[in-house]
């Protein structure tokens, strides 16, 4: 993991012995009073990851400015030394950790292994570049993440030229061996269960020697947000994406630049702290958010006023006041899934019923989320019914008692935001989030105490 001097007042920097894994309950607090606070938020992990990946690939050196440190960033970056990477750091004005210096080698090695812990963007993203390097790259996940989808990339990667051994299963764990070099050209694939297939094809497409032509076969795409996120950021280091038809894109072989590069602070990690103003009907300041962006986050500001919250930006801060009283919702979150944890808890405790659809592609994810969401609210006394691509939620008087995580950041925020309105809540294994934000309880306490 990352070491570093360099730490926030008060807030630990992402530690493996400060935040262990573990099946202790985390007493979720419940607000006596509307809550009322400004807060500043570690980076993106979606935008940390690809530019780690981009920066290695790069034609010269890159500097992150406030990226995220976390156990799915951490993971990224021992994935790239592994390949030969220099990953550095030196200080930055970010409070939550230094900036990252990325020395892209002459060319990648494999001859090593890549453990991708629980973060997709590990195990999606960095095979591409295995398969550019030289020797074989053994790929393994926590347990937890070894059936997470992965044949479609396999697949994808095979049909442009890699050398790929998984025995049959489609799954980690597998070996990527790497010849320095991939052919590359027109592929087709099913991203239907997840759109980081395209984006990790993208993000090395422009150093396979044929470049990459993707076109994407299935009914559905989810997450599109993702891949144009994707594209934006390959733009900003003088990479076009074309999009010649919906469902196709295509990279041509060509450098990518080096670059220094500003994180915008994660907005769906913002969720849970802007869902605390609309449970308690009080206040929550973001600081540092963006004007315009990629990030599927920046949605909370259409999706929070359906359920009765007020919500303004100015001078790149975020405020969001809650309502006295809930309002139920119906919500496609086809875009945004990754939303529908903090969404879903908030219907939890409104005073009408809510629907919930386009997020069939989250059973997929570090859990059946679907199904996760449903059992944990009833399980407190709730009313929640799984459909094929999403939840219904019918009002119900709700209890304490104990809010499974399942190894799912996501999930013990949701739990978090639900117990500040019903006493009693515990959240087993909170130490998840520091899956993509080591901060939390830190924060949520700060918010609470403000």
């Amino acid at each position: 993991m990352l070491e570093s001097k360099y730490s926030a007042p008060d807030l630990p920097l992402y530690d493996d012995a400060s935040v262990p894994e573990d099946d202790a309950a985390w007493q979720a607090p419940f607000a006596v009073r509307a809550v009322d606070a400004t807060l500043q938020l570690p980076g993106s992990k979606s935008l940390t990851n690809r530019e780690l990946i981009l920066s290695a690939v790069a034609s010269g050196p890159s500097v992150l400015r406030r990226p995220l440190h976390s156990r799915d960033s951490d993971a990224m970056v021992q994935a790239l030394r592994s390949l030969g990477v220099d990953v550095g750091e030196r200080e930055g004005s970010s409070p939550f950790g230094p900036d990252l210096v990325v020395t892209p080698p002459d060319e990648l090695l494999g001859s090593t292994t890549i453990d991708c812990d629980q973060a997709g963007t590990v195990m999606r993203f960095a095979p591409p570049l295995a398969a550019l390097a030289l020797g074989p790259t053994a790929f393994d996940a926590d347990p937890t993440a070894r059936t997470r989808p992965m044949s479609a990339l396999i697949g994808a990667l095979r049909a442009l030229g890699a050398d790929i051994a998984d025995d049959g299963s489609g799954r980690l764990p597998f070996t990527v061996h790497g010849t320095g070099a991939l052919r590359g050209g027109p592929v087709a694939i099913d991203a239907s269960s997840s759109s980081q297939f395209v984006s990790a094809l993208l993000l090395a497409g422009a150093r396979f020697e044929e470049g990459v032509r993707v076109t994407h076969t299935g009914e559905r795409l989810p997450s599109l947000p993702h891949i144009e996120m994707t594209a934006t950021a390959l733009a900003e280091r003088g990479v076009r994406v074309d999009s010649p038809e919906p469902g196709v894109w295509q990279v041509a072989h060509q450098e990518i630049a080096g670059r220094d590069v500003v994180i915008e602070p994660d907005l769906s990690n913002a969720a849970p702290f802007l869902a605390a103003a609309v449970a308690t009907g009080g206040t929550v300041r973001i600081t540092d958010w963006p004007e315009q962006t990629t990030q599927v986050g920046a949605q909370l500001r259409e999706l929070l006023p359906r359920f009765g919250a007020s919500v303004a930006l100015a001078d790149g801060v975020l405020t969001v006041t809650g309502p006295e009283s809930i309002s139920g919702v119906e919500l496609d979150l086809s875009e945004a899934g990754e939303l529908a944890p903090p969404l879903v808890a908030l219907a939890a405790l409104a005073n009408g019923p809510s629907s919930f659809r386009g997020i069939g592609h989250i059973r997929h994810h570090e859990t059946d989320r679907i199904a996760a969401l449903v059992a944990e609210i009833n399980r407190l006394g709730g009313d929640a019914v799984e459909t094929q691509d999403g939840i219904d939620v019918t009002p119900a008087p709700l209890h304490g008692g104990e809010w499974h995580s399942y190894h799912d950041h996501r999930m013990a925020t949701a739990g978090a935001i639900i117990g500040l309105r019903v006493d009693g809540v515990t959240v087993e294994n909170i130490a998840t989030t520091s899956k993509t934000l080591p901060q939390f309880t830190e924060l949520w306490q700060r918010m609470l105490e403000a």
